[in-house]
C-alpha cells in the first residue's frame, strides 16, 4: 500500500510522493512559549510525531528532515516578561524547558531540527526585503505590511476571499492599511517595549510579524518547497495562508507540497483554548496520569477529527495500557524472532489512522496472549517482536511490562518488593496466614501479586 495523506490544500486524500526519497522534508509548526502549554497544545505534536516515525520507516530514518520551531519572538512573551519584570530570554527558556519536559514525558521524538525566531532575523529580513521588491509588501508609519491583493490567489488553502477578510479578532485593522487583510511583515517598536524584544532592520527597529518567522526557518532548513507542512486547524487562517502568501510571492514557488492538519479537543462540546478558560494543562495531568496514557488518548481518535477530552476517555486509555502491557509481559521473556510488517503499519499508512492502528495493536496483544496460553514459544517470541515493533510506529509499549506496571517511586516500590518477598517466605515455611494477610494488605494498596514458577511478581492495578 502507499502512504495517502488527506492534503488541506486539495481538500483530498492523495498519494504521497516526495520531491526527493533520499530527503523528505517536514515542517511542523511549534509553540509560542509565554505560558505552559495546555493538552490541546500536544495534540500535533503527537499526531505529526507519528507521521515522523511513519516516514522514517518508510524511507529510512537519515532521509527524512523534521523541523518543528520555537516561537521566541511575539506580544505575549513581552507582555509576560513586563508582568513578572524578568528579561525576554527568562521567559522563553522557562516555558521552552517545560514544554520539552512534556513532550519527553509524551514519549515524542526531538525533531531533526528545532529552529528558534531569535535565530534567523536575517533570513526574515531578507525574506520580507524581496516581497518589497517584487511588489508584495509596503511600509507605513507602523510597519511593513504584505499586500494581499497582490496575490492572485490569496485565500486558496483556507478557501477565503479577500472580501471575507472583514475586521474580526484574528484580522488586525488599521487606517494605514491598503485592505483589511493585509498583515504585518515587521512592526516598529513602540517607545514603553523593553531593549531586548527590539531588533535592528533596514525599515526601522522593531520586531518581525509571527507568520514570516515560520516561512523564514522553513525556507532557510527545508528549503523554498518543502513536502508536508503541518499543524493545528486554528492555524490554517491566517497563519498558514498568510506562509503560503510570503513563501510564494518571495521565491516563486510553491511553500509546501501537501498541508495536514490536525482537529481541535473539546472540552464539553467546546474548543479547549485559554481565551475560553477551560484549558488543562498538561504538567497538571501528568501528576495523575502516566505520559503514555495521554499520549494513547490523544491517539485515539483520528487526527484530523475533534476529540471530546474526558476522565473517561484517559481512564479507558489507561485500562487498555495495562491490558497491553500484561500481554506483553506474558511473552517478554522470548526473544529472537524479527517483527514481520503488521495492521498497524497498513492503518497508519492511510491518513494515520490512529484508531484503526490501535485495534490492530489489541489483535496483536490476543496472538501474544493465546501464544502464551499454549507455550509456544516461538509464537510467543513473534509475538514479543511484533507487539514492540508496531508500538514504536506509535510511540507506546516502549518501556519494560515490570516498569509499567510496577512505576512509583523507588523507596515505594522497594517497600513492596519487601513484602512481597517476605510473603514468599512465609509460603515456603508453610505460615500460610501471614502469607494471606501479606496479599490482602498489598490488595488493599491496588497490588496484585502474580505467582509463577520463577516466583512472585507484582503490578499496580
Amino acid at each position: 500500500m502507499t502512504l495517502m495523506l488527506h492534503n488541506s490544500l486539495t481538500r483530498e486524500k492523495q498519494p504521497f510522493v516526495p520531491m526527493d526519497a533520499a530527503r523528505v522534508t517536514l515542517y511542523v509548526c511549534g509553540p509560542t512559549v509565554y505560558n505552559y502549554a495546555h493538552i490541546g497544545n500536544y495534540r500535533p505534536a503527537v499526531a505529526f510525531d507519528v507521521l515522523f516515525r511513519l516516514l522514517r520507516r518508510i524511507y529510512g530514518a537519515d532521509h527524512v528532515v523534521y523541523a518543528r520551531n520555537i516561537t521566541d519572538i511575539e506580544d505575549k512573551i513581552i507582555t509576560r516578561a513586563l508582568e513578572e519584570g524578568v528579561a525576554i530570554e527568562a521567559i522563553t527558556g522557562t516555558y521552552a524547558d517545560a514544554y520539552h519536559d512534556d513532550l519527553t514525558a509524551l514519549n515524542v521524538l526531538a525533531p531533526t531540527i528545532e529552529p528558534w525566531a531569535t535565530g534567523h532575523l536575517a533570513d526574515m529580513v531578507a525574506m520580507i526585503s524581496a516581497l518589497i521588491e517584487r511588489g508584495h509588501a509596503y511600509v507605513t508609519q507602523s510597519g511593513v505590511w504584505f499586500e494581499t491583493a497582490s496575490m492572485a490567489d490569496y485565500g486558496k488553502l483556507s478557501g477565503r476571499r479577500l472580501d471575507d477578510n472583514e475586521a474580526g479578532a484574528r484580522v488586525e485593522v488599521r487606517e494605514e492599511k491598503r485592505n483589511a487583510s493585509d498583515f504585518a511583515l515587521w512592526k516598529f517598536a513602540k517607545p514603553d517595549e523593553p531593549e531586548d524584544a527590539v531588533f535592528e532592520s533596514p525599515w526601522g527597529r522593531g520586531r518581525p510579524g509571527w507568520h514570516i518567522e515560520c516561512s523564514a526557518m522553513a525556507q532557510k532548513h527545508l528549503g523554498e518547497t518543502i513536502d508536508i507542512h503541518g499543524g493545528g486547524i486554528d492555524l490554517q487562517f491566517p497563519h498558514h495562508e498568510n506562509e503560503i502568501a510570503q513563501s510564494e510571492c518571495a521565491h516563486g514557488a510553491p511553500l509546501a507540497n501537501y498541508w495536514l492538519h490536525n482537529g481541535f479537543l473539546d472540552m464539553a462540546g467546546e474548543k479547549m483554548s485559554k481565551s475560553l478558560g477551560n484549558v488543562v494543562l498538561l504538567k497538571d495531568l501528568r501528576e495523575t496520569w502516566p505520559g503514555e496514557v495521554i499520549r494513547f488518548a490523544l491517539l485515539s481518535g483520528h487526527y484530523r477529527a475533534p476529540l471530546d477530552w474526558t476522565e473517561d476517555l484517559l481512564s479507558q486509555a489507561k485500562t487498555t495500557l495495562d491490558r497491553l502491557y500484561g500481554a506483553l509481559r506474558r511473552v517478554w521473556a522470548e526473544e529472537g524472532a524479527e517483527p514481520r510488517e503488521t495492521g498497524v503499519f497498513e492503518a497508519l499508512e492511510d491518513d494515520l489512522n490512529t484508531p484503526k492502528a490501535l485495534a490492530e495493536l489489541a489483535r496483536l496483544a490476543s496472538e501474544a496472549n493465546t501464544a502464551a496460553d499454549r507455550q509456544d514459544i516461538e509464537a510467543m517470541a513473534e509475538a514479543r517482536a511484533n507487539l514492540i515493533d508496531a508500538g514504536a510506529l506509535l510511540g507506546l509499549l516502549q518501556s519494560e511490562p515490570s516498569a509499567w506496571e510496577q512505576r512509583g517511586n523507588a523507596d515505594e516500590n522497594a517497600r513492596i518488593d519487601a513484602l512481597v518477598k517476605a510473603r514468599e517466605t512465609a509460603r515456603a515455611n508453610r505460615d500460610f496466614a501471614e502469607a494471606d494477610r501479606i496479599r490482602d494488605q498489598l490488595a488493599g494498596e491496588g497490588i496484585d501479586i502474580m505467582d509463577g514458577p520463577g516466583g512472585s511478581t507484582w503490578r499496580r492495578v
